[in-house]
C-alpha cells in the first residue's frame, strides 16, 4: 500500500475521532480550514467582500467551506463537494438517567437506520452540544462510558437461528452500577465540557463506537472505523479543499458543503432539505455585485459532486447485488447510477466524472442496485431539486454500511480526496 494512501487512512482516523457527532464534524472542519487560511464567518453579520477568499461558516451539525478566485464575477459559478456528517447511532431522550437491578442506563432513542446487532458489545462514547441557561452551546464528549450487552446464549439457545432486538426494551445501553436516582448521565457530559450541570436547558446527544480508525488485513488494504458514512467523504473533502486553496487560480468558486441529517431526511435547517447552501450561495453571490439574472447564469454554470458511501459487492451475499455492476474495495470510487433518480447521475454527470478521475489518475468503478433490492438516496438529488444544479452522486465502496463500524479500502479513499482536489481545481 502506497505511503502517502496509508497517511490518508490515518489522518482520516484522527479526524473520525475528533468527530464523534455532526457538531464536532463541523467544528473540526472548521479548525482545520481556519489553521489553511480560511477565516469564519457569522451568519448575523455582514460578510466581506468575497473576491479572493477563504471563508467557511458553521450552522449547527453543517458547515460550507469555499475559495472565491481574485478575478471572480457575479456570474462565476460553482463546484460544489457536498457530504453529510451525521451516522446512525443512538440518540440521548429527555430524562436519560435510567437503570435497572442495580445497573445504570441510558435512555437512548435510534437515530436513523443502524445496523443494531452491531453497536452490541462494544464500548460506546456520547457526544454532541449541551445548550446552556445563557443560550450558548457547549461541545461535549466522553471517552468509552456505554455498552449494549447481549443476552448470553446460555440464557438464549435460538440466538444463532436469528437475532431480533425489541427497539424500546433491548437497546438501552450500561454505562455503570447504582440506583438511577443517585445517578446523572447529562453531568457526566457537562464534566467533559467544564460546564455546571445544572445551566443545561437543551442538548443533542449521540452515540459513537469510542474505538479508533485502523489498518489491517493483507498488504494493508482494509481501514475499519465509526462513522465513515459520511466522515470518509467529508475528510476527502477538507484534504482537498486545503490543497487546492493554495494558489487557487480556477474560474470557479470551489465549495465543500457538509450537512447535517442526511441520516433522517435532510429535512432540516442544516440538512440539504433546508435552505444553508442557498443561503450562502445567494450571499456569496451579492457580495460579489449579481443582480437575479447573474445569480441564475451562476446557478447554470455551477456543479455539485453529491459524494456518500456505496455497496461493495459482498462476498458472502452476491446475490444481493446486480450481477454484472460489482463495486470492489481497492479499485476506486464509484459513480452510483439509479434509472428513477434516487441518486441523481446522469448522462452528463457520468462524462463529467469520469473526465475529472482521468485528469487525477484515478479508476472509477459504477454502482447500481440488483433490481430485486430498494436503493437508498443522497443529498444530491435534493440539491439538484432545490437549486437546479447540474448534480452528479459518487462515493467510495464500503461493506457493512451503517454498522458502528464500517469497512473501507484504503486506497479508495485517498483516491476520493484527489478527484475531489481535481473537481475544484480544474
Amino acid at each position: 500500500m502506497p505511503a502517502d494512501a496509508l497517511a490518508h487512512a490515518d489522518d482520516l482516523a484522527d479526524f473520525v475521532a475528533a468527530s464523534p457527532s455532526s457538531f464536532h464534524a463541523a467544528a473540526e472542519v472548521a479548525r482545520r480550514l481556519i489553521d489553511a487560511g480560511f477565516r469564519q464567518l457569522s451568519e448575523s453579520e455582514a460578510w466581506p467582500a468575497q473576491a479572493g477568499g477563504r471563508f467557511l461558516v458553521v450552522r449547527d451539525g453543517a458547515v460550507l467551506a469555499w475559495v472565491v478566485p481574485k478575478d471572480a464575477d457575479a456570474a462565476t459559478g460553482a463546484r460544489i463537494f457536498g457530504a453529510h456528517s451525521d451516522s446512525p447511532a443512538f440518540k440521548l431522550k429527555p430524562r436519560p438517567t435510567t437503570g435497572s437491578h442495580g445497573w445504570l442506563q441510558a435512555g437512548v432513542e435510534i437515530y436513523g437506520g443502524p445496523l443494531l446487532n452491531s453497536w452490541l458489545d462494544r464500548e460506546l462514547r456520547l457526544a454532541g452540544r449541551l445548550v446552556l441557561d445563557d443560550g450558548t452551546s457547549v461541545l461535549a464528549a466522553t471517552g468509552a462510558l456505554l455498552r449494549l450487552p447481549q443476552l448470553a446464549i446460555h440464557l438464549d439457545r435460538e440466538v444463532n437461528d436469528g437475532l431480533a432486538l425489541d427497539r424500546q426494551r433491548q437497546t438501552q445501553p450500561v454505562w455503570g452500577l447504582g440506583e438511577s436516582d443517585s445517578a446523572d448521565l447529562l453531568g457526566e457530559l457537562a464534566a467533559t465540557a467544564g460546564v455546571d450541570a445544572a445551566r443545561i436547558r437543551g442538548y443533542d446527544i449521540v452515540t459513537a463506537d469510542a474505538a479508533r480508525g485502523a489498518v489491517f488485513g493483507h498488504d494493508d488494504v482494509f481501514f475499519a472505523s465509526g462513522r465513515l458514512d459520511d466522515l470518509a467523504s467529508v475528510h476527502a473533502g477538507v484534504v482537498a479543499l486545503e490543497r487546492a486553496a493554495d494558489g487557487f487560480d480556477a474560474p470557479h468558486i470551489a465549495m465543500l458543503a457538509v450537512f447535517d441529517h442526511e441520516e433522517v431526511g435532510s429535512a432540516t435547517r442544516s440538512g440539504a432539505a433546508g435552505p444553508f447552501l442557498a443561503d450562502v450561495l445567494e450571499r456569496v453571490q451579492l457580495s460579489l455585485g449579481a443582480d437575479r439574472e447573474q445569480q441564475l447564469r451562476s446557478l447554470a454554470s455551477s456543479w455539485c459532486v453529491s459524494s456518500d458511501v456505496g455497496h461493495a459487492v459482498h462476498p458472502n451475499y452476491p446475490d444481493k447485488h446486480d450481477p454484472v455492476v460489482q463495486p470492489r474495495l481497492g479499485s476506486g470510487p464509484i459513480l452510483k447510477i439509479n434509472a428513477n433518480q434516487r441518486y441523481a447521475t446522469d448522462g452528463a454527470g457520468a462524462a463529467a466524472w469520469n473526465g475529472w478521475c482521468a485528469a487525477a489518475g484515478v479508476g472509477s468503478q459504477e454502482f447500481v442496485s440488483n433490481n430485486a433490492v430498494p436503493c437508498g438516496s443522497t443529498i444530491g438529488p435534493i440539491t439538484a431539486t432545490r437549486l437546479g444544479i447540474a448534480t452528479v452522486d459518487v462515493g467510495i465502496p464500503i461493506l457493512s454500511m451503517h454498522s458502528a463500524r464500517e469497512l473501507a479500502g484504503v486506497s479508495d479513499l485517498a483516491d476520493l480526496a484527489r478527484v475531489a482536489e481535481v473537481f475544484f481545481a480544474a
